[in-house]
């Protein structure tokens, strides 16, 4: 079974994944069926994702809890509840919004599911930006960065509030904008999927397309957890917008391990949900963050020299350095 199997997923996960599944996701929102059906075929899409990673597993090691399995389950059962807690409130919040809005309402539904797509792309990429470059906005987003291992549920392991900012920047211009509630619902599909490929131990292909769609090929390098190395490809759609902020970077050479990843400067970051939810609150989150992004800088380009040496991946931005303010202390 393996000798069919192991091809088939890694040529053809992606394919059913952002085809099939999002394409599910985009025909039961236009035809308003009960928001039920896109929560199962969210846990159909996150079981065929296990089942991809096992089958084909770019390391066997993160097939394996590394006592993080119940947190990471904690961290996106919250966050997708927030998500969908944000879904259901398009209504009201639009509601509130003067006029009647721009949205394209003749367009295909397809198309404009593509268009809420770009547009909250553009707000969480430039949101995972500035998360790298302003130290209060980094305390929260580090836990994001603590991962030892990449798969599946990694993509919704957040802190809660940095979870809510980012939404709020991507989806904001939508509801001015006037998206209709299935719109945002196909989008919420679309977003719980994306993650689970960005992050995915599934050692799939997509060909040229690792360019341009931001995977877990090139999400990787924005795992590595050297200050100013990692800071590459932020986007969660696509890499459009890094190559406009010059922060695209791939290396088809470049292997990952655990040892790769987490934040090399604080390996002792928290590994509980509530240690972690906590964390940026503390007075030593305090204390790092009135120490400001740009003294951090400064150590995480000697963090470089000293640790990793020459371990810039291969077309790595030269316009990337400095970021984990946080993780530098």
């Amino acid at each position: 079974m393996s000798t069919f199997a192991r091809p088939l997923v890694r040529y053809g996960y992606a394919p059913v994944m952002l085809l099939g599944i999002n394409g599910a996701g985009i025909a039961l929102a236009a035809t308003g069926a009960n928001k039920a059906w896109l929560l199962a075929l969210l846990v159909a899409a996150v079981a065929l994702s296990f089942a991809a990673e096992r089958v084909l597993p770019y390391q066997d090691a993160w097939n394996s809890s590394h006592g993080d399995t119940r947190r990471d389950a904690a961290h996106g059962l919250v966050n997708e509840t927030l998500v969908l807690a944000g879904v259901a409130a398009v209504p009201a919040l639009t509601a509130i919004v003067p006029g009647d809005g721009i949205w394209p309402t003749t367009l295909p539904f397809v198309v404009q599911v593509l268009v809420a797509i770009l547009v909250a792309d553009l707000g969480i990429t430039l949101t995972h930006y500035a998360s790298h470059k302003i130290g209060l906005l980094w305390r929260f987003h580090a836990v994001h960065h603590s991962v030892t291992r990449f798969y599946g549920l990694n993509g919704l392991m957040k802190h809660p509030l940095h979870q809510t900012i980012e939404t709020v920047a991507g989806v904001t211009p939508l509801l001015l904008a006037g998206i209709p509630l299935p719109v945002a619902a196909a989008l919420s599909s679309a977003v719980a999927v994306q993650l689970l490929m960005q992050h995915s131990n599934a050692d799939y292909r997509v060909g040229p397309f690792k360019h341009v769609l931001a995977l877990n090929e090139g999400h990787r390098f924005h795992h590595l957890k050297w200050a100013g190395i990692g800071d590459v490809n932020f986007g969660l759609f696509t890499l459009i917008w890094d190559y406009l902020l010059r922060t695209y970077s791939y290396d088809a050479a470049r292997r990952f391990v655990s040892a790769d990843l987490g934040m090399a400067a604080k390996p002792d970051y928290p590994v509980g949900y509530l240690a972690q939810v906590t964390e940026p609150f503390t007075r030593h989150g305090a204390c790092a963050f009135t120490r400001g992004a740009g003294a951090e800088k400064h150590s995480g380009r000697a963090a470089i020299s000293r640790t990793v040496g020459a371990a810039r991946p291969v077309g790595a931005s030269t316009g990337t350095g400095g970021g984990h303010p946080v993780a530098e202390q």
